[in-house]
């Protein structure tokens, strides 16, 4: 397809932190161009963040709704091809149906909805529209989690037993909110948020992380969530036991109050045969062992990875990658996939691999369940399929 493709971006404005991060890693093979925005819901903010970004005016926005309407009625070659929502929970859901119905591809920051009924809505606009949707579990984007899921579903862990999740930060193990913290003051009110912070904010990246790699689907639960910090009205901390459909235990831990942790995503699969570990903070390294053997360290940038690590791989070994690299793993895979369809192919294996709005829906679902099984404290059916 000749030149860019093109996408505007909702949210990320002038106050915003992670706008920015989705604006880099979009941007960080130069195949995708930032074009129009509604960037806050204030006008004013709005057309400040237009101009900082050297956008045409007449293409900044003062509300979604306007956005989406004037796009669309863009010709072909001028409109984008999708957009980009990087904005609080409750408003994902009308900004994403907004665009859907106007036939724009959308790219979703996670937890794709609030409710289930809503991320099932989106599931099936997805499916009759015939559209790209992508959800941003960012960190299935790192080359050695690819790397873990090829090495998994090749058999060399033998049968999974045991699968372990955490993410632990201590960002909010005070009152955050209430010194007017953005980050915090969404996070922890139900109204923005949803039902969950902890849970719904990080826990959901667990959930992912263990479906991604192992490939296994969770059919029930027992959970117990927390929260401590006085007058706080969400979890600031959750311990989750899950059951897997092929007989495996496994244990997610999310919390924002354990103090003295910033980003401490990390997985270990158990298997008959070997086990693995990779840990967020140390991305370019993952490690295997076995019961009667030495550990076995993979590295990133290395020729005997698997193609689908190598292929989400940019720089050569030594050199470390990241996270706007694994985010902008997800932004390349699903436009490429967006390309495919616009000109009448096939979108090839590899450039499917990104989180769908399935993933999203079943997220959802998993924040709803583990919620709902803390508060019954008992084991909890968690088995769904999404409706597309």
């Amino acid at each position: 397809m000749a030149g860019k493709i093109k996408y505007g971006m909702l949210g990320g404005g002038p106050d915003a932190f992670f706008g920015e991060v989705h604006r880099k890693a979009a941007a960080l093979d130069g195949g995708i161009e930032l074009v129009a925005g509604a960037f806050s819901s204030s006008s004013e903010k709005s057309k400040a963040q237009g101009e900082l970004l050297g956008l045409d005016s007449n293409r900044v926005y003062g509300s979604f709704e306007e956005m989406a309407e004037t796009e669309a009625s863009l010709p072909e070659e001028d409109r984008i091809d999708f957009v980009s929502i990087v904005t609080p929970n409750f408003l994902h859901h009308p900004m994403a149906k907004a665009f859907m119905e106007k036939g724009i591809h959308v790219v979703c920051d996670k937890p794709l909805t609030t409710t289930l009924e809503d991320a099932e809505d989106l599931c099936m606009l997805t499916k009759e529209k015939d559209l790209v949707f992508a959800v941003t579990y960012t960190y299935t984007g790192y080359p050695m989690v690819k790397q873990a899921r090829k090495l998994v579903s090749g058999g060399e862990l033998g049968e999974i037993r045991k699968v372990v999740v955490e993410y632990p930060q201590g960002w909010l193990a005070t009152a955050l909110e209430e010194e007017g913290m953005k980050q915090a003051v969404w996070r922890t009110d139900p109204k923005q948020a949803g039902i969950s912070s902890c849970i719904g904010d990080i826990g959901t990246h667990a959930e992912n992380m263990s479906a991604y790699v192992t490939g296994l689907e969770m059919e029930e639960i027992i959970a117990d969530l927390n929260t401590f910090v006085d007058g706080r009205k969400l979890d600031d901390d959750g311990n989750v036991l899950v059951h897997y459909s092929n007989g495996a235990r496994g244990i997610v831990y999310a919390s924002q109050i354990s103090i003295g942790e910033e980003n401490g995503l990390r997985f270990r699969v158990y298997g008959t045969k070997a086990a693995l570990e990779w840990h967020q903070e140390n991305p370019n390294y993952l490690y295997m062992k076995t019961a009667d053997g030495p550990e076995k360290v993979f590295k990133r940038g290395n020729g005997y990875l698997e193609d689908i690590a190598q292929q989400n791989t940019r720089l050569p070994n030594g050199h470390p990658e990241a996270f706007i690299e694994a985010l902008a793993n997800i932004y390349v895979n699903a436009t490429n996939t967006m390309i495919a369809k616009k000109e009448g192919r096939k979108p090839s294996e590899k450039d499917l691999d990104y989180p769908t709005v399935q993933e999203g829906a079943k997220g959802i679902n998993f924040i709803a369940k583990t919620v709902e099984s803390s508060k019954k404290k008992a084991w909890t059916s968690i088995k769904y399929d999404p409706p597309c």
